[in-house]
């Protein structure tokens, strides 16, 4: 079982930045790769950006390109989020989590183990 604990989440202005770290425990060696979310009361669960362990490749959804890197620290197990040129439209709740399934990197149902999520809020 793979438990995820986001971090660094939190209040900043318009055009501010963000580090968002996910901390994995458990086994990660039959996963494809992980990923970043971020949802908003109402709303579907919104894919961000993932990461794939095999080729180390990169996917980001268009609102968040050139602005958001999702990057890995393989020895330690953790994933980040770094976001610069906040906008109030970042604002969600962000989940990290684990893709189990090969295809649909940016389907939240390729991914079987979540985090709790962290806050972000983005003020003018």
């Amino acid at each position: 079982q793979v438990q995820l604990v986001e971090s660094g989440g939190g209040l900043v202005q318009t055009g501010g930045s963000l580090r968002l770290s996910c901390a994995a425990s458990g086994g990660l060696f039959s996963s494809y790769g992980m990923g970043w979310f971020r949802q908003t009361p109402g709303k579907e669960r919104e894919f961000v950006a993932a990461i794939s362990w095999r080729g180390g490749n990169t996917y980001y959804t268009d609102s968040v390109k050139g602005r958001f890197t999702i990057s890995r620290d393989n020895a330690k197990n953790i994933l980040y989020l770094q976001m610069n040129s906040l906008k109030p439209e970042d604002t969600a709740v962000y989940y990290c989590a684990v893709r189990n399934i090969v295809a649909g990197t940016r389907d939240p149902a390729s991914y079987n183990s979540w985090g709790q999520g962290t806050q972000v809020t983005v003020s003018s």
